[in-house]
């Protein structure tokens, strides 16, 4: 009797071992793309995303290329090799311009990036190293 009680337990710990491994390696798989922080113009031109993923594209707004139409912008992003189209509407961050650092959460549309959400570089002193790479190609 105790040990059909223990056979029992271990296959029970087992199974739930084999169960939390598994759910584990799935969610993993599905979050695969999303770990990461942001794309760059050439990593977007040259693996387009799928229709409507939604993903973070990150770069330096391109002087000269800042559109502004009421609550429309449009500009393009560049990592120093490749530049990217995006349009937005609504409300920028005070510290969005030309030549700085920006990232926009989006989806790609026809060839243009259509942003839901823009952040600008923090401050004068925080930048992502990603930024910093591409700001230091620039100068």
């Amino acid at each position: 009797m105790a040990s059909l009680k223990k056979s029992r337990r271990v296959r029970l710990i087992l199974f739930s071992g084999v169960a939390l491994v598994s759910a584990t390696a799935l969610i993993g798989y599905a979050m695969r793309d999303g770990i990461q922080f942001f794309r760059t113009p050439t990593e977007v031109a040259t693996d387009p995303p799928a229709a409507n993923e939604v993903l973070r594209i990150g770069g330096m707004v391109e002087h000269g290329s800042l559109v502004r139409d009421g609550a429309n912008f449009s500009f393009r992003v560049t990592d120093g090799e490749t530049s990217f189209p995006i349009s937005y509407v609504g409300i920028v961050p005070d510290l969005f311009r030309e030549g700085e650092g920006t990232i926009a959460t989006g989806s790609v549309i026809g060839g243009v990036f259509r942003a839901t959400e823009i952040l600008a570089k923090h401050d004068e002193v925080y930048m992502p190293s990603e930024l910093a790479e591409m700001e230091a190609l620039r100068d």
